[in-house]
């Protein structure tokens, strides 16, 4: 069947290539996002290759890998560009990209958010409040925070900035070893602050399980 200009109607299209072609081009975009060169996109002159059982196949034209990854319904990916010769693996792309995301998502998982938190004092701060914030402080610490201990001046308070740096110092000192100074005190304008990190205890090795005493066997009938 042809369409009035004269050419094919798009029914009569092989359905197999336009897979192809979409396959390609979702492959090609995925491959640019993730920089890594795959099929005839590896432009060295020679390639160590690994097939797909881990088997090393030699230092072969990338046109001659390629044909044998085709041949295998696999691709050629190159997996270590900066090798003398960059090494390529014949493999499955979609499963390569799957399993490097799967990987890179769970190490996400594993790293610990630092996070900042900041507890504010002034001059004027009575006792209560500040055995209060100074409690906040060591529970963030203990909880994996950073804390910021900042101090406002205000008016003619500027005058007395030993009193805020007294606050400061007696709140690092109070913490003790809840946590780690990580930016002495200084000024910045009308605030004076602090930043102090977790400090990193060596845990304390488990206590082994007490064992069940031994039986001593009777002695032998005379």
């Amino acid at each position: 069947m042809r369409s009035p200009a004269g050419g094919e109607t798009g029914s009569c299209a092989q359905p197999g290539a336009n897979t192809l072609w979409r396959r390609t081009i979702a492959f090609d975009k995925r491959a640019a996002k993730s920089f890594i060169r795959i099929n005839d996109r590896i432009r060295a002159r020679e390639i160590r290759v690994i097939d797909e059982n881990g088997e090393q196949l030699g230092i072969l034209p990338p046109f001659e890998a390629l044909k044998v990854a085709r041949e295998r319904g696999l691709d050629l990916v190159e997996v270590s560009p900066n090798a003398v010769p960059p090494v390529c693996r014949i493999q499955d792309y979609g499963r390569f990209l799957y399993e490097k995301e799967k990987s890179e998502r769970a190490a996400r998982k594993k790293q610990k958010v630092i996070t900042i938190k900041e507890v504010k004092f002034s001059v004027t701060v009575d006792e209560h409040d500040y055995q209060t914030k100074k409690n906040q402080a060591v529970r963030f610490l203990n909880e994996g925070d950073k804390v910021k201990a900042s101090l406002r001046f205000r008016g003619r308070q500027m005058a007395h900035r030993e009193l805020g740096y007294n606050i400061i110092n007696r709140l690092i000192q109070d913490i003790g070893d809840a946590g780690i100074v990580e930016f002495m005190p200084r000024m910045e304008g009308t605030i004076l602050h602090a930043i102090v990190a977790p400090s990193k205890k060596q845990e304390a090795p488990k206590p082994r399980p007490p064992q069940p005493p031994q039986q001593q066997a009777p002695p032998p009938v005379q």
